[in-house]
């Protein structure tokens, strides 16, 4: 007998007719954001790159045919001119004091609204109202109803006990200013912290309790540890949005008695001025700014993410 031997055949690797692979898979699942990916490029990017370009030349709209490239010659402008300078110095002195302010009195609210009592789902509606106005609205309503020298609230009170009839506004201008912005901030910061106390351990909490702690104790050695991230969290996303700022200095003061802050500078110099070459580059510093605030926002973000992911 003869043995018949049959060589192997190596097997084709299977492949299924009509199944796409992987990569375009991904690209189908991708392709309904594209539209909208090319509208926030278009919207948001395009211009950035046209006020990049700009900044880099003396242009001023009064005399278009007299523009020419002038370095970082604007940029210097900026951060030597005596105006711009205050300027700056008053955004982030305006920006400190209202991230401060609304960090201490949104804990304090939040901690309130932290406890269970009768009425607390209405009180935490008329608590969120003032972040939910429309900025120029709430500039005119304290410009209007509470600043106002003869018909304002505040002077109203005053009256009523025999107090003085200051104006608000003139006497005491960038504290006009940080008071709005603190209040209609202040449920922002509230928000944040509270769904930080609301995230905390209670057991570990009731355990310290009965360990004889008292609440001070809790809040200082367990409460504030926790809520960190959070304040970080509220002071940064607070910090992007309040050095933005453009409508309560344009409402209560128009820039002026020494509240213009740098975006304020930024319409002057663009509006009034016409120096669109300065205006851009003072503009592209206020990006510049807000985008590293934006990462050490993102990285908080992201590490409150991983601690709970961790949690869990």
């Amino acid at each position: 007998m003869t043995a018949t031997t049959t060589a192997p055949v190596a097997a084709a690797p299977a492949r299924t007719l009509g199944k796409p692979s992987n990569r375009l898979r991904a690209w189908a699942t991708r392709a309904p954001l594209l539209p909208a990916l090319i509208f926030m490029i278009a919207v948001t990017q395009l211009p950035f790159v046209a006020t990049l370009v700009i900044s880099f030349f003396d242009w001023n709209a009064l005399y278009p045919k007299a523009r020419h490239f002038t370095g970082v010659s604007n940029y210097s402008d900026v951060l030597t001119d005596p105006d711009l300078r205050h300027s700056v110095w008053t955004t982030i002195l305006l920006t400190a004091a209202v991230v401060v302010a609304s960090l201490v009195i949104g804990l304090g609210l939040a901690l309130l609204l932290d406890r269970k009592f009768r009425g607390r789902g209405i009180v935490r509606t008329l608590l969120i109202a003032p972040f939910l106005v429309v900025p120029v609205a709430a500039a005119l309503l304290w410009k209007h109803v509470l600043y106002n020298p003869e018909y304002g609230l505040l002077n109203g009170l005053l009256h009523y006990v025999g107090g003085p009839q200051p104006d608000w506004i003139s006497g005491t201008p960038l504290l006009a200013v940080e008071a709005s912005l603190v209040w209609q901030w202040t449920p922002f910061m509230m928000l944040i912290l509270l769904a930080g106390l609301q995230s905390r351990d209670h057991q570990q909490i009731e355990a310290a309790r009965v360990d004889g702690a008292s609440d001070w104790q809790v809040f200082r050695h367990l409460t504030l540890p926790h809520l960190r991230r959070y304040l970080e969290l509220g002071a940064l996303l607070g910090s992007i949005y309040i050095v933005q700022n453009f409508d309560a200095v344009f409402t209560l003061t128009s820039g002026g008695l020494g509240t213009a802050n740098l975006p304020y500078t930024v319409y002057q110099s663009f509006y009034q001025a016409h120096e669109n070459g300065l205006a851009s580059a003072a503009g592209v510093l206020v990006v510049i700014g807000s985008i590293i605030i934006a990462t050490f926002a993102l990285r908080v973000v992201s590490s409150l993410f991983r601690e709970e992911v961790s949690r869990a």
